[in-house]
């Protein structure tokens, strides 16, 4: 079958599963820490993904971004990306999907503007969570929370990479439904 249509308009289902091997690849190659790490989640870990490797490559972030593009879900109006790592991987995904962009703090600055989210509006507007790497989904349901506070809809999160650590669940619960360019098991079986 040939997809009609977007940035992956002419290939064939199976250009587009090679097309994701070699991606989860590449993201494993430049990404991928063995030892013992901490987690922003308080859990030690063997493995870890430094997930600036992947976003400090400007070719392979714009690939990812292409790729996120897809996953947008209907109806979205602003991608929000997370402090810090969602804030590479939102800019280059706003160049692909033309949506604004707002910058959520994890908490608001005391000077300036003083706001949570920086750039786009997000009240009354339907906001995607952009992050980087979801663990456990602490981050994004904090996020989440200071954003539907403010009067933003947020029922979506995307990211590069779920762990796959239960991350996925703990959105659930708060009625966010997790979008993954990668999982875990596909950058393992990626090796």
């Amino acid at each position: 079958m040939t997809v009609s249509g977007g940035p992956f308009s002419g290939l064939t289902n199976w250009d587009l599963v090679t097309d994701s091997i070699d991606l989860a690849r590449q993201v494993r190659s430049v990404s991928r820490l063995t030892g013992e790490f901490t987690l922003r989640s308080g859990r030690t870990a063997t493995e870890y993904f430094d997930k600036y490797q992947f976003e400090a490559d400007p070719v392979l972030l714009d690939q990812l971004a292409e790729r996120l593009a897809v996953l947008i879900p209907e109806g979205t109006e602003v991608l929000a990306g997370l402090e810090m790592g969602g804030i590479a991987v939102v800019t280059a995904l706003a160049r692909h999907a033309k949506l604004p962009t707002a910058f959520v703090r994890k908490q608001a600055k005391q000077y300036g503007t003083a706001r949570l989210a920086e750039g786009a509006e997000v009240a009354g507007r339907r906001v995607l969570i952009v992050e980087d790497v979801v663990t456990s989904g602490g981050q994004v349901v904090l996020s989440t929370n200071d954003l539907r506070k403010l009067g933003a809809h947020v029922d979506h999160a995307l990211c590069v990479i779920d762990r796959q650590e239960g991350g996925s669940q703990a959105l659930a619960a708060e009625g966010i439904t997790l979008r993954a360019l990668l999982t875990r098991a596909e950058l393992d079986a990626a090796a």
